[in-house]
């Protein structure tokens, strides 16, 4: 029990205390900065501790000086957030050594915290971070009034009052508020067109997934200088575009594909943004491909904050989305959801069933038909007219339906049905690579549901004519197959299975606290690893040009690696990484292409299947440097410079990939 005379001591030390923050009822400290209090209170803290089991949560420690109370704050996105939410309060009274826990995680109008760097110690690595906030909002006035902004309705009506936004931890203030307003800026639009000689990311990603066929028309609304259209026509597609500077005469004309390119990141005038997203959507007569600029490292760009983007050096307006903004954004305003093909990338397609149908084949397994088993007479005479059936059965994993294949009237004529086709063929081939293959065809299935289930699964009259095919002859009907994804689903947050899988792996590199793939390799891992990626993919799509997956299961996340001379080089270097936080479904981007001493790759076999192109050649050298002794301490070698050192030092030299001795 604390006495009065103790307490008035306590509430002296809080007071003189150059830890934390001081308002008129309690001083408030970090968890971090607990341990640099004065001795006094430390140890009344730790009575407190001593009554409530688990505090490894709490954020924040508040210690009333009006009643001898000890409180225990959890903020979960303290680090994250700007102005992070409370979720949780414990208080421990000391005189009658009760404890009362009060929930606010489901609360609208949580509290919420201010001034964050007085929490901490200045040692805390983002110190300055928050510091820099506080300056930000004291310089616009936003904290002048302390007592209205404690809670979340109340911050979020100040900000709109006042005409700002938070971009992480910085302010932005739109063009129309009262702040971008005491100041003019000409913003040049079209000096934003870039002039390229190929296709733009977005436009080849379109392409390469197959999404223009014979007769595709392709719009580009702002198209800039022109290059996608050039390009486009040269691949035989139709062709046209048009854009307010460079061509402002041409009609705006509806396509199959419509392609609105970094043309809402541009645009400063919030409703005129919005307006272009209608138009282009308005045009679209099969999918809508919309991209911009998305929130990497920029602070690191030397750009201006302005609007809700920022000003570049060029005079043009830029808006750096984060990509969960990016695809809400997308969302709302056409009322339809999108789907993620890159960074800052998104599809939207006209026909539901259309949509459905690329998700599933962005989830097929890449498979190889079965050789043919030595010659039977009978095949061997029929074999031009079965390849077509052959190659169906490998890319779906089951027998044409009706309709679906085009030389079903030649193969039917001959053997009267699919199923009597297909017994010749399993004379000339192993059943059980069929089998294989429908299996995986049914593994890739049991993922593609389980993820809709995220964002609403389809009906089944919803879905592409193939896939329900796929599931009829897989599962037997539609409602068997989502059961079987949705007991998938169940254990995709069981990160103990989730070890266990990884742990037990024949493929994929082991870490610590992760298994690391190749790329190429995901679709050969269980289902519910697959399922786990997914929930990242899903969401964000895979970095471009990463090659390397880590699956983390000692914490639920996903990152995508980019080692550009994956094939080529030897150990190639690291340059760029984008984790997914499966928590929280944040995302955060490192262009490290500029390290001078990069993280480098050893023993590439263990993360590509024995299928893979370059498996033989990888396995070879990873034996050649074990028996070298060049892999005796991994910890050494993580580094270009490490490495370097330790080749020098054993007098060997790589070439390629062949290792020989100076």
């Amino acid at each position: 029990m604390v006495t009065l005379e103790k307490f008035s001591t306590i509430v002296s030390h809080c007071k003189n205390s150059i830890i934390g923050k001081h308002l008129p009822d309690a001083l408030y400290v970090h968890a971090d900065a607990l341990s640099d209090l004065d001795p006094v209170l430390k140890e009344y803290e730790s009575r407190a501790r001593n009554l409530v089991n688990n505090l490894d949560r709490a954020t924040i420690v508040k210690f009333g000086t009006e009643r001898p109370k000890i409180s225990y704050l959890y903020y979960p996105e303290f680090d994250r957030d700007p102005h992070p939410q409370l979720h949780q309060s414990i208080v421990v009274d000391l005189v009658t050594e009760q404890v009362s826990v009060r929930q606010y995680h489901n609360s609208h109008n949580p509290p919420i915290l201010h001034r964050k760097e007085t929490f901490v110690s200045k040692n805390y690595p983002l110190y300055q971070t928050f510091a820099e906030l506080t300056k930000e909002e004291v310089a616009l006035g936003l904290l002048d009034n302390s007592r209205h902004i404690g809670t979340l309705q109340e911050w979020t009506r100040l900000l709109l009052e006042q005409g700002v936004s938070l971009v992480e931890h910085h302010v932005a203030c739109p063009v129309d508020s009262p702040v971008a307003q005491k100041q003019t800026i000409l913003i040049e639009r079209h000096k934003a067109a870039l002039k390229r000689s190929e296709l733009s990311r977005p436009v080849r990603i379109a392409l390469e997934a197959d999404l223009f066929r014979e007769g595709t028309s392709f719009f580009d609304y702002g198209c800039g200088c022109g290059e996608d259209i050039k390009q486009i026509k040269s691949y035989g597609y139709l062709a046209s575009g048009w854009d307010p500077f460079y061509r402002p005469n041409t009609n705006l004309e509806p396509a199959d594909i419509v392609n609105l390119g970094y043309i809402i990141n541009v645009i400063e005038d919030i409703a005129e943004r919005r307006q272009a997203l209608i138009k282009a959507w308005s045009l679209t007569q099969r999918v809508l491909i919309i991209s911009a600029q998305v929130l990497v490292d920029d602070r690191r760009r030397g750009l201006v904050a302005y609007g809700d983007g920022v000003v570049t050096n060029r005079n043009t307006f830029q808006k750096y989305y984060e990509q969960e903004e990016l695809k809400l954004y997308i969302d709302q305003v056409l009322e339809v959801e999108s789907i993620p093909a890159g960074l800052g990338i998104y599809l939207v397609f006209r026909q539901e069933a259309e949509a459905e149908f690329f998700r599933a084949s962005r989830l097929y397994s890449r498979l190889s038909t079965p050789r043919i088993q030595g010659k039977v007479r009978n095949f061997e005479d029929y074999r031009d007219l079965l390849t077509p059936l052959m190659d169906f059965y490998t890319k779906r994993g089951r027998l044409p339906v009706k309709g679906e294949l085009a030389s079903e009237e030649a193969i039917k004529g001959e053997f009267r049905s699919f199923q009597r086709a297909f017994k010749l063929i399993l004379q000339a081939t192993d059943r059980h690579e069929w089998d294989a293959i429908a299996e995986k065809r049914r593994q890739d299935l049991l993922v593609y549901l389980a993820l809709g289930k995220f964002s609403g699964r389809p009906t089944i009259r919803k879905l592409a004519p193939e896939i329900k095919a796929d599931v009829k002859a897989l599962f037997g009907s539609y409602k068997q197959a989502c059961t079987i994804a949705d007991i998938l689903l169940i254990h995709v947050g069981d990160l103990q299975k989730i070890a266990n899988l990884c742990q037990t792996s024949n493929i994929g590199k082991q870490l610590d606290g992760a298994l690391a793939v190749h790329i190429s390799a995901l679709e050969k891992l269980p289902p519910l690893l697959r399922l786990y990626e997914g929930c990242a993919s899903r969401n964000f799509y895979r970095l471009e040009n990463a090659n390397i997956v880590k699956i983390y299961y000692n914490k639920p996340k996903i990152t995508y690696l980019v080692y550009p001379e994956f094939d080529t080089k030897a150990h190639p270097a690291l340059q760029a990484t984008m984790e997914v936080d499966l928590h929280n479904l944040s995302v955060t981007y490192h262009d490290i292409s500029d390290e001078t001493n990069p993280l480098i790759l050893h023993q590439k076999d263990a993360l590509v299947a024995p299928d893979y192109p370059s498996y033989k050649k990888f396995v070879r050298l990873t034996k050649k440097e074990q028996n070298s002794g060049l892999l005796k301490n991994r910890d050494a070698i993580r580094r270009l410079h490490g490495w370097l050192r330790c080749l020098r030092e054993n007098e060997i030299v790589i070439e390629g990939h062949k290792l020989s001795s100076k």
